[in-house]
């Protein structure tokens, strides 16, 4: 693994916590709509969104691109693990499952 594939991953985490930001921003009541859309919260994913499309235009130019989309679906067990650690959710069967058969496709993927 080089750097450009730790930098992918980073990406990757980056972007399952501005989804969570995003996520606890939706679930918030606010007193005008504009505020739905100009809050910390919003402003922040955003421009979390922002800095990993940044960093993975730098990523790819070390990385082939089959692996880019391999590594992106780990976003899908990040948001799994922070939901579960930050916003108290709890694993369902069909998270698990789910996230379990994204694992193994990575793994069938890479090894073959």
């Amino acid at each position: 693994m080089n750097k450009y594939m730790l930098i992918l991953f980073g990406g990757t985490f980056f972007t399952a916590f501005s989804q969570l930001l995003l996520k606890q921003s939706a679930n918030r009541k606010y007193s005008h709509p504009i505020y739905e859309y100009l809050n910390w919260r919003v402003i922040t994913a955003y421009g979390i969104f922002g800095g990993v499309l940044l960093l993975n235009t730098y990523a790819f130019t070390g990385v082939d691109m089959k692996y880019g989309s391999v590594i992106d679906t780990f976003s899908y067990v990040f948001v799994m693990l922070l939901s579960y650690f930050i916003l108290k959710e709890k694993f369902s069967k069909g998270k698990l499952i789910g996230n379990l058969i994204i694992i193994t496709g990575i793994f069938i993927y890479t090894l073959g």
